[in-house]
């Protein structure tokens, strides 16, 4: 189905079949070009809502067309750029019921030469061939071990989808069959491996707070309780558990630009961020961590970013902000978003330019090359 103008009202994604029914998008209001607020270096874009005080979760540009991006959030949340993320308009799925579409909490979107798909609470896939001009939604299984957690694109037809349970499944077939690329649940992992000496494990609740995939198919996800965590690369059978090493909680894990041979790096309750040296060997229990020189004044902190030319942003409760210009190893405030009623969610970088996400709406644009 074609994108048709809808100014004014909602619009709604279509039920369908088990096989899945195309749905189509829908234009929330026609004049989207609103202007950004000069933050410095950032800059607060506003964006054309409809519901209130949305939580941003995730942008994503197509590299194949990367003018065309969107970006998915809570309460049905839905919008798409066409010029490279200056300006925004709303969207939505066709002949959904309005009262259970702004139930939605849209948590991933992945996009790959003209192929898209995103994830949601309670458990959606949808998936589109077009560019984001149609949309299907894929039948996920109910025998699906976790909710879905994350979603990558991978090629024509091809995706990676991960869930709460640490399962990780690939299809060819644009979601019709799918392929276990883990021989169990991280849960059983544990229960196996319960003397293996990391310490958290026998308190493990079943589920993760959070999963990485690098550039490369490697994996990081952190424990509900941020006691330990865990990883697992292309070719591995089972997740890899490991000790946190420190006496705080982990509130948040990823890899340093994008990729596992980069290193890790982590933030800890109270605002600590730690990094390991490049290489990384995955088959330690304890891989060592260096605490980075910081003063964050107590504020948790929620994504980290490192860019190519050694520059690194930091992003957390209270519209906090850090930049750091070597690496890593030093930081500094950036007030930018201090007066913002807004926590800070995730922070991406496409080329030279970033995007911060958070509560209510706000999303910050700038060039951090």
């Amino acid at each position: 189905m074609m994108v048709q103008e809808l100014p004014e009202r909602r619009a709604i994604l279509q039920q369908g079949s088990a096989a899945g029914l195309a749905a189509s998008l829908s234009t929330l209001t026609p004049g989207a070009a609103l202007a950004a607020k000069d933050l410095g270096v950032w800059k607060q874009v506003d964006l054309p809502i409809v519901t209130e005080a949305p939580i941003l979760f995730d942008i994503e540009f197509d590299p194949a067309n990367p003018k065309n991006g969107w970006i998915v959030g809570n309460r049905g949340t839905f919008l798409q750029t066409t010029n490279g993320g200056v300006t925004w308009t709303p969207k939505s799925f066709a002949n959904l019921d309005p009262d259970e579409e702004i139930n939605y909490r849209f948590t991933k979107v992945a996009f790959k030469e003209g192929e898209g798909w995103i994830i949601g609470k309670p458990a959606i896939l949808l998936h589109t061939r077009d560019s984001g001009a149609s949309w299907e939604r894929v039948p996920l299984s109910p025998k699906l071990p976790g909710d879905p957690y994350g979603i990558v694109a991978l090629g024509p037809g091809k995706a990676e989808m991960t869930t709460s349970a640490g399962a990780i499944y690939t299809t060819e077939n644009a979601g019709r069959n799918w392929k276990a690329e883990v021989r169990e649940t991280i849960d059983a992992t544990l229960n196996r491996v319960s003397s293996s000496g990391v310490q958290g494990a026998s308190y493990f609740s079943g589920s993760i707070n959070s999963i990485e995939r690098d550039a490369d198919g490697a994996y990081l996800a952190v424990s509900a309780r941020g006691n330990f965590y865990l990883t697992f690369k292309p070719g591995d059978e089972f997740w890899i558990p490991h000790n946190r090493e420190t006496s705080r909680r982990i509130t948040s894990m990823g890899f340093v630009k994008d990729r596992l041979s980069e290193g890790l790096w982590m933030t800890t309750a109270g605002g600590e961020i730690s990094k390991t040296t490049t290489q990384v060997d995955t088959q330690l229990i304890n891989i060592p961590f260096d605490k980075m020189s910081i003063r964050s004044g107590g504020y948790g902190l929620l994504d980290i970013a490192f860019t190519g030319t050694g520059k690194a942003f930091a992003v957390g409760g209270g519209g906090t902000i850090f930049e750091s210009k070597d690496n890593g190893q030093t930081w500094t405030k950036d007030k930018a978003a201090d007066d913002l009623p807004s926590n800070l969610y995730k922070i991406k970088v496409f080329g030279d330019t970033g995007y911060i996400l958070g509560s209510n709406g706000v999303l910050l644009r700038g060039v951090v090359a």
